[in-house]
């Protein structure tokens, strides 16, 4: 989320005719774009496989690496984009491999530098990320509850190791929305719940 509004602020940028005349086609640009569009969304697949590992492999990824993972490339992102905001403001074009010919776009070569460094540490971590990954598919820590997030939608009431079908027997029978967290003095309420007589409405 804060990728995805960080980012997207800046587009309030952009669409603004007399500023996007100075900032189109800048390192500005490449800034707005990237966070939204490639860091925010990459964050949602992690987020995804982080979240469904277990239903898929019956074990944990590792936390310790996952931690590193997640900090590494959060912080990272930032590092990456955020100066070329500064740049992009100071009316440094994309798509040029040598700025050291223009005097005025020369005393960024240092922060370009930072950047690049920024970026092969980033990278590190996503080989992490795949060390974890692969790892833990036979070494992670084993699976004991159908429901180890206490998540309310449908996949998590199937066994540990789903056999064909999914699910033994009948389909299970779903009443209610995904999202019935904190109702009622519950924490959470799957869906294959029916709804009590008493039970609130919202």
């Amino acid at each position: 989320m804060s990728l995805f509004i960080s980012g997207g602020l800046t587009g309030i940028w952009l669409g603004n005719a007399a500023l996007d005349i100075h900032l189109h086609d800048t390192y500005f640009v490449i800034a707005h774009f990237h966070i939204v569009m490639g860091v925010a969304s990459m964050f949602g697949m992690f987020a995804g496989v982080y979240h469904w590992f277990p239903k898929m492999y019956g074990r944990f990824l590792n936390n310790t690496l996952g931690y590193i993972h997640f900090w590494v490339t959060m912080a990272g992102a930032y590092l990456i984009f955020w100066p070329m905001h500064y740049e992009g403001l100071a009316g440094m074009p994309r798509r040029y491999f040598d700025f050291s010919i223009w005097e005025s776009f020369k005393q960024f070569g240092e922060l370009n530098k930072f950047i690049t460094i920024v970026s092969m540490i980033v990278f590190a971590a996503q080989i992490l990320f795949l060390i974890n990954f692969f790892y833990s598919i036979f070494k992670g820590r084993k699976v004991t509850t159908e429901n180890p997030w206490e998540a309310n939608t449908l996949e998590w009431t199937t066994p540990i190791r789903p056999g064909h079908g999914n699910w033994p027997g009948e389909i299970p029978e779903v009443h209610r929305w995904a999202y019935d967290y904190g109702k009622d003095g519950k924490d959470f309420i799957q869906q294959t719940t029916p709804v009590g007589a008493d039970e609130s409405t919202h």
